[in-house]
């Protein structure tokens, strides 16, 4: 089952999130976050964008989230996704059943744009995003230093809807109706 998530999932959220920075540089953080910082972290998203959960017998397997791209007005219509699967649930198909809500829930919101940035090497997170039709548009060389070595990240785009010459501001998630966002994570 996929639906919002909320403070009370910070935890089990932390746990999946936690190999990813400990052992990986897909995340460029190094300090695992407390529970109440996840809490925080979910609450402040939840504002305004999508942070959804893939759920299995009262344990989450994978989450994913919209974030704002970038502070200034104009960029409005963006946002920055994400998203991260246990360890031991990867290459199950639950990174794309959350991915294929998270669009659905962006779109009913009036986003237009999707952005993604990816630490590469990383096979699996660059074929998920081109799986559902991002493109590769940067390349920055050497931007982030992990676990002694420099690291290079690839951002990708997706564009959800046509652009407008006059778009309307997108939807905080809370303004748009249960029973709409209940239908589209339903059929993911």
């Amino acid at each position: 089952m996929i639906r919002l998530a909320n403070k009370h999932d910070a935890a089990q959220i932390t746990d999946i999130y936690r190999p990813y920075i400990e052992n990986t540089s897909i995340s460029f953080e190094t300090i695992v976050p407390s529970k109440e910082e996840m809490e925080t972290r979910i609450e402040r998203i939840l504002t305004n964008n999508p942070w959804l959960v893939f759920e299995e017998n009262n344990i989450i397997l994978g989450y994913a989230y919209a974030s704002k791209h970038r502070e200034r007005a104009a960029y409005k219509w963006a946002v920055d996704v994400s998203v991260y699967v246990r360890q031991d649930h990867r290459c199950k198909g639950i990174g794309k059943r959350l991915y294929t809500a998270l669009l659905s829930v962006l779109r009913l919101q009036g986003y237009c744009n999707v952005y993604a940035g990816i630490c590469l090497p990383n096979e699996s997170s660059v074929g998920i995003h081109e799986n559902f039709g991002f493109n590769k548009i940067a390349h920055y060389n050497k931007v982030g230093y992990k676990f002694g070595q420099w690291h290079d990240v690839g951002w990708w785009e997706f564009f959800l809807e046509q652009h407008n010459s006059e778009p309307s501001d997108p939807l905080p998630i809370s303004n748009i109706e249960q029973y709409k966002i209940f239908s589209v994570l339903s059929q993911s």
